[in-house]
């Protein structure tokens, strides 16, 4: 950027070093804000003076006479309101005279009140006319037509200049619409003051009316009052007797079901017991005729075991005596062994004594131990051989009393059964029949008695249904006679009330009109009781109050316009500088330096920007001067401060990428953004297409972003629209720096063709860039013959096309916008699509014209470059390579650097080759180059041309002077060192 910074130090010292430059740069930075300041200025109160806007009045009224209302003097009322009224500059005067103003330009409007108003207005209340407000009649010509409604409704004649001026019409047409709301005040004031006198005299009367019917009603309804209460009283009393019933009810059902549960009970016991009655009878016959044969049977069977017991208990002893005997002689038979093993052992231990032998003790005491268990043994034998014997003796004895008892039982059993079969059994079954029969006819009467119980139930049910409606009943009639005595009792309250008191009081005296105290303190009530006509009529005509409460207070009208003007000052700021201010940077007092064309760009950016800066600082300040609002007045002058310095990026990118296009350009936006700004009136208001241009226009958000600054600010709105504005300056800087190298060669031929005509101002392209390319060169310099002819022949095609396609262009660019014209004439609401089309069609036009003067120009420069010597492309290609190197250095800061030396070697590399490729220098190359560059070919110039003399007199001869590029315009060359 060093280079930049040295060309904005240079161009600075210019302007200050020429005491005349500053007056220019005086006026760049002050008159701008002039603009803004003068208009803000004029815009500051404009509605402030609308008195001095005239309309010219004409009453011809003549009043009327009307039953309601009485004499009634509309027009002279308007007159009179009107005279007070300073909003707009009433003219009274006569018809013709309004109307002569009107149409001379004198007054901007006019209003005839006819002869017959008042008499039309008041038809309304008798139904002479329309029921309806006024109307308005609209006239702009020489015919009147009512704006609405038919011709029986009252006419006010309004005639406007519109031709006068556009906002006075609309300012007069409030005038209008405030004379018809007086005449609808006034017609509304009359009717609410009617209806007021005739509701207080309705009233007057009805009051007179219903003194006496109210006292007559009043004891009527006191009488009644009473006999409801003596009816209520006795329906109390049945109902405290019927509410005892149910309880009975329940008692007796109770009692019921306690006797049919029993009776139920006892009939299934009784049952049960009949039935078990003749069971046992059956069972006793059985038994009857059982017994007897069990008791045979059982006397034989007696008989039987009593002997066969006999038998075996014979045998018993017998088997028992032969065992006691077995048992004497085995006891007589141990005894003998214990008394001889008592000896043995008596004489072992003798023998052991005398014989000292050891070791037989142990035997000795085994076998005594024996001795002693069998000892034991025939005492056991003997006590059984003696309990032996003893039962032998008891089983006798039991023989003979088993004999005996058997004996007595059989006895026995014979008597049993007689008295059994003949007595006892006989008796008991009589018995049992007696009470199966009683049982039998207890149970059927029993079941009987169930049947009367359930209904005497249903009775008692119905019983308890009936006192539960006549308790219900009972009930709805007293409360009936409850609510009726509420009724009675409020009534004769009311009337009584009534009776005593004013009515109209009661239902308007406390709300009054408007409020709690009415409409600007007044009430409905006069002192006497009655309406007040004054007070309600002055309610009627503003029965409203509208509590206004204002967001973001702007102080004036012209500190609301101020972001428009101000915009539109820096705009037109921007546009002066890009006018005045040379764009194009020359290489003068720049020493060795050689700037890129980008830095070239900086360079002169940086001086506009720094008179845009002053431009912004000024016109903001002076604007605090002046009294624009301001909540922050650092945010205020720092948003002028980005809107210029935005705007002049703008202007440069378009001016010096596309010259007086894009100067046009300029113009075209400002003309969008005006109306499409949103800066004068609402968005919303303007046709669809400046709505959707809205967002993409740089005034948009400027306009906005400087509105926070003045009204207020609120949640990040100013910083969204500053960075939507900044954007803009992105796009421009991204024009200017990548897509302006591009069309370098547009711009030089654009130059060359302003200049030929003598006539429109412009500047030469001071961009330097080569006009022959290192291909074309090098091609010159390898076959410049067949160069030549491949040139020559493209050339021809190119010049016989060349004129048709111009002149098809024009007229195409005259057709089609007559035809676009004629059609979009046709249809309505297309105007602005017409406009839009229009415009791309002529760009596009345009865009065509370009391109054939851009290969006119390119087959030009290619038939000049075969018409130079040898010499002179070599010198060519020798300039490229020289460039190459000089800004790969300048770009690294010095030339000190590897990349240096190989940047030399590339140099020395390209010339070699372009002398290899030519064959080297001849003499003859070299004379010519000598003598100013010659005719280094074998065909002269004149002989090139003469094929094409469409081109011809575009194409220079190499007669030894140099005509190329270098003697007009130094090269440049983009930061990469290509042709430009």
């Amino acid at each position: 950027m060093s280079n930049a910074f040295a060309i904005f130090r240079r161009d600075l010292m210019r302007l200050l070093r020429v005491p005349a430059a500053w007056v220019i740069l005086f006026g760049l930075i002050f008159l701008p804000p002039l603009y803004a300041w003068f208009n803000i200025i004029g815009f500051w109160n404009p509605y402030g003076n609308t008195h001095g806007i005239h309309v010219a009045v004409a009453n011809e009224d003549q009043g009327a006479n009307n039953d309601v209302m009485g004499r009634i003097e509309l027009g002279d009322q308007i007159v009179s309101q009107l005279k007070t009224d300073n909003t707009l500059g009433w003219r009274f005067v006569s018809q013709p005279e309004a109307m002569r103003q009107v149409y001379s330009g004198d007054s901007y409007a006019a209003i005839i009140i006819p002869k017959d108003f008042s008499r039309q207005v008041s038809g309304i209340t008798t139904g002479a006319a329309a029921k309806s407000s006024t109307t308005t009649s609209t006239t702009t010509g020489s015919e009147s037509q009512p704006a609405t409604g038919t011709s029986s409704r009252p006419t006010l004649e309004y005639y406007v200049n519109e031709k006068k001026n556009g906002i006075a019409t609309k300012i007069t047409d409030t005038g209008a619409n405030t004379v018809d709301r007086q005449v609808n005040d006034a017609f509304v004031s009359a009717v609410s003051k009617a209806i007021t006198s005739a509701t207080n005299n309705a009233a007057s009367a009805i009051n007179a009316q219903t003194d006496s019917t109210t006292n007559q009603t009043l004891r009527d309804l006191r009488t009644a009052k009473q006999d409801i209460t003596d009816i209520r009283a006795v329906i109390a009393h049945l109902r405290a007797t019927l509410a005892a019933a149910p309880q009975q009810t329940q008692n007796a059902r109770a009692a019921l079901q306690s006797a049919d549960s029993a009776g139920k009970q006892a009939g299934s016991s009784l049952q049960n017991a009949s039935k078990l009655i003749g069971e046992t009878q059956n069972t006793v016959g059985g038994l009857l005729a059982s017994s007897s044969t069990s008791l045979d049977q059982g006397s034989s069977l007696l008989a039987q075991a009593s002997g066969q017991t006999n038998l075996t208990v014979s045998s018993l002893a017998a088997q028992l005596t032969q065992a006691n005997g077995k048992v004497a002689t085995a006891l007589d038979t141990a005894t003998a062994l214990n008394t001889s093993n008592a000896q043995l052992i008596a004489d072992l231990k003798q023998l052991q004594q005398d014989s000292g032998v050891q070791g037989t003790g142990d035997i000795i005491a085994k076998l005594q131990e024996q001795n002693t268990a069998l000892s034991n043994s025939i005492n056991g034998l003997s006590q059984l051989n003696t309990d032996t014997g003893n039962t032998v003796a008891d089983t006798a004895n039991a023989s003979k009393a088993l004999n005996s008892a058997t004996q007595a039982t059989l006895n026995n059993f014979g008597k049993a059964r007689g008295s059994l079969v003949s007595g006892t059994l006989p008796n008991l079954n009589n018995s049992l029949t007696s009470l199966a029969g009683s049982a039998n006819d207890l149970g059927a009467g029993l079941n009987t008695q169930g049947a009367l119980i359930a209904q005497a139930n249903v009775v008692l049910n119905q019983l308890d249904q009936a006192i539960s409606t006549a308790d219900s009943s009972l009930a709805d009639t007293d409360a009936g006679l409850g609510g009726l005595w509420t009724r009675l009792d409020t009534l004769i309250i009311d009337l009584g009330t009534l009776d005593s008191s004013n009515l109209l009081a009661d239902v308007l005296g406390d709300a009054g009109l408007g409020g709690a105290n009415g409409a600007n303190g007044a009430n409905a009530l006069g002192p006497n009781g009655q309406l007040d006509a004054g007070a309600i009529a002055s309610f009627m005509l503003s029965p409203t109050l509208l509590n206004t409460q204002i967001v973001y207070p702007v102080n004036s009208y012209g500190s609301g316009m101020a972001p428009l003007f101000t915009s539109l000052s820096l705009w037109v700021g921007a546009f002066m500088l890009v006018l005045l201010i040379k764009l194009e940077v020359d290489d003068e007092d720049l020493g060795a330096r050689k700037p890129t064309l980008n830095q070239r760009y900086w360079g002169r950016w940086m001086l506009l920007a720094l008179v845009a800066a002053m431009q912004g600082l000024v016109t903001a300040i002076g604007n605090l001067i002046i009294g624009v609002q301001s909540v922050n007045d650092f945010a205020f002058v720092v948003t002028s401060l980005i809107t210029s310095l935005v705007y002049v990026s703008i202007a440069y990118a378009l001016s010096v990428s596309f010259m007086h296009i894009g100067k046009v350009l300029w113009i075209v936006l400002v003309m969008v953004q005006i109306p499409g700004s949103s800066g004068m009136y609402p968005i919303e208001l303007l046709p669809g297409f400046f709505r959707a241009m809205s967002p993409f226009l740089p005034f948009t958000h400027a306009v906005n972003a400087q509105r926070e600054t003045i009204g207020g600010f609120y949640d990040g709105h100013w910083a969204a629209d500053i960075f939507r504005l900044l954007l803009f300056a992105i796009a421009a800087f991204l024009l200017g720096l990548v897509a302006r190298p591009h069309l370098i060669t547009l711009n030089r031929l654009a130059a060359k063709e302003i200049a030929q005509s003598d006539m429109i101002v412009s500047e030469p392209v001071m961009s330097h860039g080569r006009e022959y390319r290192l291909s074309q060169a090098i091609g010159v310099l390898a076959d410049k013959a067949e160069y030549r002819a491949m040139i020559e022949r493209r050339a021809a095609r190119f010049a016989e096309l060349y004129p048709r396609l111009r002149h098809g262009a024009l007229v195409a660019g005259l057709v089609i916008p007559l035809v676009l014209a004629v059609t979009f004439s046709l249809t309505t609401g297309t105007k602005l699509v017409a406009l839009a089309a229009w415009l791309i069609y002529l760009l596009l036009i345009v865009q065509f014209l370009m391109a054939i003067e851009l290969m006119r120009d390119s087959l030009e420069r290619q038939l000049r470059l075969g018409t130079l010597s040898d010499e002179r492309v070599r010198g060519i290609v020798r300039e490229y390579a020289a460039s190459r190197w000089h800004y790969g250095t300048h770009a690294r800061g010095g030339d000190t650097s590897a990349s240096a030396g190989a940047d030399a070697g590339l140099v020395s590399g390209i010339a070699g080759a372009a002398v290899l490729i030519s064959g080297g220098p001849d003499e003859s190359d070299g004379a010519g180059a000598a003598d100013g560059g010659g005719n280094g070919s074998d065909t002269s110039d004149s002989e090139q041309t003469q094929q094409l003399p469409a081109l011809h007199d575009a194409v220079p001869h190499d007669d030894g002077r140099d005509t190329s590029p270098h003697n007009t315009a130094k090269p440049t060359h983009d930061e990469r060192g290509h042709t430009a």
